[in-house]
């Protein structure tokens, strides 16, 4: 009997086919989303005959037949089996947009043998369209994202071909419109706008702001017109410029650093797991390749900031008490959270802005 568990919207289907030499039970999952549309009776009358079909073509052992299993069917188990085993995170959750916006709804309902390049080819020529967006903007998608879009698409049709559930890629046979070279377009500081940078972030800015009511304190409302006070940037900020100054670490692996990381003593910093955001959230991931383990030296000065803006968090965890729900992260939010200590400050960005241009 299969097994149907509930995860969020969707529902995972797990079926046993038996056990192995060793005695070791093997089994097929899947996921299956009903439509939202339909009511809770409708909902689940879909999952079980979606269960029953499942657990009939396991058990007919041509569930991984590419003749039989559509792409749609192939993808919800490559995401569980492949991608989620082999991927980091963030990358799990781009090709599960991906396939839901973009590549499923054309191409899902096909067999994998079924897949042309022609087909595939149309796809992209649609997405390029006016209108074929999700996030309302106007146009169609850029070369650089049917490039996105081709390679999540070609990555679970490789699979397949290793697998042999179909002989060949029919990706490998498609032109994908030409994406713009970037490298003219980066943008990047000078040394003197880097100077200029780190020189003014060390420096009190004004902040105008605008007449509004205020309360004393017998709870009278009273008015205060327009005026200018002046602020500091955060050590923490300052500090995180200029580690990507000296370091040129990537904004993910500055914004995980934890204080174990520091080696004070040196003046160095270890490299060892960077940060993404999966769904709002952070997430914490390794670095994709050797290298990017790896030991930086820092300059003298900026260790002793460090220690600065050490002893500056530990005595605001002690006078914030319960209000601290951190760990020992580096950079964080007010409440110790990890996030880089990123603030909204927008006078800040925009005098920034001026000065550099």
């Amino acid at each position: 009997m299969a097994s149907i568990r509930p995860r969020g919207s969707s529902y995972q289907i797990t079926v046993s086919r038996g056990y192995d030499v060793y005695g070791k039970k093997q089994t097929e999952t899947t996921t299956f989303t009903p439509d939202p549309g339909l009511s809770q009776r409708k909902r689940e009358q879909a999952v079980r005959e979606f269960a029953m079909d499942f657990e009939r073509r396991i058990k007919n052992g041509f569930a991984m037949d590419g003749r039989k299993i559509t792409l749609l069917e192939f993808s919800q188990y490559w995401m569980e089996n492949c991608a989620k085993v082999d991927l980091q995170p963030g990358t799990v959750a781009n090709y599960s947009h991906e396939l839901k916006d973009n590549i499923l709804p054309a191409l899902g309902h096909l067999k994998l043998t079924q897949l042309r390049p022609h087909l595939i080819s149309a796809l992209y020529k649609r997405l390029l369209q006016d209108g074929a967006r999700h996030d309302g903007k106007p146009g169609g998608y850029s070369p650089g994202s049917i490039h996105k879009t081709h390679n999540v698409l070609s990555s679970i049709l490789r699979t397949a071909v290793q697998w042999e559930l179909i002989d060949q890629n029919p990706c490998g046979k498609v032109k994908v419109p030409s994406a713009p070279n970037t490298a003219d377009n980066i943008k990047f500081f000078t040394p003197r706008q880097t100077a200029v940078f780190l020189n003014y972030i060390e420096q009190p800015y004004q902040v105008k702001v605008s007449g509004h009511k205020r309360i004393d304190d017998t709870g009278k409302s009273y008015s205060v017109g327009n005026y200018v006070t002046h602020k500091t940037i955060p050590l923490q900020l300052r500090v995180l410029f200029n580690l990507a100054v000296y370091t040129g670490m990537r904004k993910g692996e500055l914004l995980a650093l934890t204080w174990d990381d520091i080696d004070t003593e040196h003046d160095t910093i270890n490299v060892t797991k960077s940060v993404t955001i999966v769904n709002k959230v952070p997430c914490i991931k390794v670095p994709k390749t050797k290298t990017s383990y790896r030991t930086i030296s820092v300059p003298h000065f900026l260790t002793v900031r460090l220690q600065n803006l050490h002893k500056e968090q530990e005595k605001f965890k002690k006078s914030a008490g319960d209000y601290w729900k951190g760990d020992n992260w580096v950079f964080t939010q007010d409440k110790g959270y990890t996030n880089g200590g990123q603030r909204k400050d927008h006078a800040f960005q925009r005098d920034i802005f001026c000065v550099l241009h």
